[in-house]
């Protein structure tokens, strides 16, 4: 496959504007490392990771690649100024930001010569992303799955809304998993993708067998956006997600929601393979992926889609 030639692919230095998102319990090194090999960029989950556990991470995905590749780090993550020493120290090239304001830690990524990328839900947030100096954006339509913007935009909507609305280029992200959708995210004014549940059904996700093979059985309506008076998240059916209904249902506290999400739901859902009582993050596309491949099959698979249907007429 011959590389691809435009703004995203020139900013990471890859191969072809596919990005892998950085999703907490399956993006380790082993995924990030394995799309970097492929022409893609890798970037490793930093959100359900300690800080030397990133470390350990970053460092085995630097021997595993001689491609660039990135960290995505969730700004409401605890131990945050850690886990920016962290990539500073290992001289990550790019860090992808999402959910909180990128004012605060972008001028000092940019200063160490990190490409700084933030994911937004809204064109507003665009701009500040842009105002703070970032480098792209992400526009995340409510499509996708784990955390999410309360505005419940499309990613057909929000695409070209943003790229309205900002210079930087603009990654499409949400709804995305084939060549067919990446094709029409860059018709709608894209310059690359974000793709998350489609590399979560990935031979090297860190995400358990039994998550990965409850993605791979999902049917359309089977995931929802949930709790949303806390931080909304889209979740694939299950008990753990129908309790949340009921007590949102109920009107419930903001507190007793709290009490119900607990500590470590998503871990029991996504890593350790509990699809009853843990949180199975993962969005709407989950309904059309029906295999478990490696991430270089996937890449190319959508590259190759997307440049056959690239070359063709309308219809």
């Amino acid at each position: 496959m011959k590389p691809f030639n435009n703004s995203i692919t020139e900013l990471f230095g890859i191969s072809y504007p596919i990005i892998q998102a950085g999703m907490v319990w399956a993006s380790g090194w082993r995924l990030s490392s394995a799309v970097s090999n492929a022409g893609g960029l890798g970037l490793i989950g930093s959100g359900s990771m300690y800080p030397d556990v990133l470390r350990e991470h970053i460092q085995k995905c630097k021997a595993a690649t001689q491609n660039p590749f990135g960290v995505n780090i969730p700004l409401l993550y605890p131990d945050i100024e850690k886990h920016i020493q962290t990539v500073i120290d290992e001289k990550v090239p790019v860090v992808f930001t999402s959910a909180g304001n990128p004012n605060t830690w972008t001028p000092i990524l940019k200063q160490h010569g990190i490409i700084v990328v933030h994911v937004v839900s809204s064109s507003r947030f665009a701009q500040k992303a842009e105002a703070a100096g970032c480098d792209a954006v992400v526009a995340e339509g409510f499509e996708a799955g784990g955390h999410n913007g309360r505005e419940e935009t499309t990613t057909m909507v929000l695409t070209p809304a943003v790229c309205n609305t900002v210079s930087i280029p603009v990654i499409s992200a949400g709804g995305i998993a084939t060549g067919r959708q990446m094709l029409a995210a860059m018709v709608l004014g894209a310059s690359g993708v974000q793709i998350g549940s489609r590399f979560v059904a990935s031979t090297e996700a860190s995400s358990h067998i039994n998550f990965k093979e409850a993605v791979i059985a999902a049917q359309e309506g089977d995931t929802k956006l949930s709790l949303k008076a806390l931080t909304p998240v889209r979740l694939l059916k299950n008990e753990f997600y129908m309790a949340v209904q009921q007590a949102e249902s109920n009107g419930v506290s903001v507190e007793a929601l709290q009490e119900l999400l607990g500590k470590g739901r998503a871990k029991k859902g996504m890593f350790e393979g509990d699809l009853k009582e843990g949180e199975l993050e993962i969005g709407q596309v989950s309904s059309i992926i029906k295999e478990i491949k490696p991430a270089e099959a996937i890449v190319k698979e959508i590259w190759t889609e997307f440049m056959a249907l690239l070359a063709q007429p309308l219809k």
